[in-house]
């Protein structure tokens, strides 16, 4: 398997496994031409990376097995950046094959490489599966010392 960040030549591709993605959870999504042109510009902005997975026998393949969607940010509670794992997805019928393994492993990596000090990633309560999944490589929900779980607010401002 080979996992690499891909440039802002690849939105379109990222776009349509973005719609890929919220369609299999019955989330709202953007159209693909809008989502194209968001991923266009985050994978041209320095602070942000995308990830493809692809099959290490076929490199040159169309489609990736899996994506994951980086931004960075400064903050005051380490010394390099901040990362949030905005996404990440395996398609379905390719899952339990260690392909979000991978593509978790050179998150990490790449996030260190850039001097990251701290990775958050958001996930829906009820997604046992993807809770599992990050815990076991470290991740947790409970602040250090407590026994109550951190909260993720959102409000859309648009």
């Amino acid at each position: 398997m080979q996992v690499q960040i891909v440039g802002s030549e690849h939105a379109a591709t990222a776009a349509r496994l973005q719609v890929d993605f919220n369609s299999e959870f019955d989330s709202p999504t953007p159209t693909v031409e809008v989502l194209q042109r968001r991923f266009a510009g985050l994978m041209d902005d320095p602070a942000a990376f995308v990830l493809f997975a692809r099959d290490g026998d076929r490199p040159d393949a169309p489609d990736p097995t899996g994506y994951a969607v980086v931004t960075l940010r400064p903050t005051v509670y380490c010394e390099g950046p901040l990362a949030v794992l905005d996404e990440l997805y395996v398609v379905p019928e390719l899952r339990d094959q260690g392909i979000g393994t991978a593509l978790l492993a050179r998150v990490i990596e790449e996030v260190r490489a850039r001097g990251g000090g701290e990775m958050h990633i958001n996930v829906d309560e009820v997604d046992a599966d993807a809770r599992r999944f990050y815990e076991r490589y470290g991740f947790y929900n409970v602040e250090p010392g407590t026994d109550y779980r951190m909260l993720c607010y959102i409000r859309e401002l648009e």
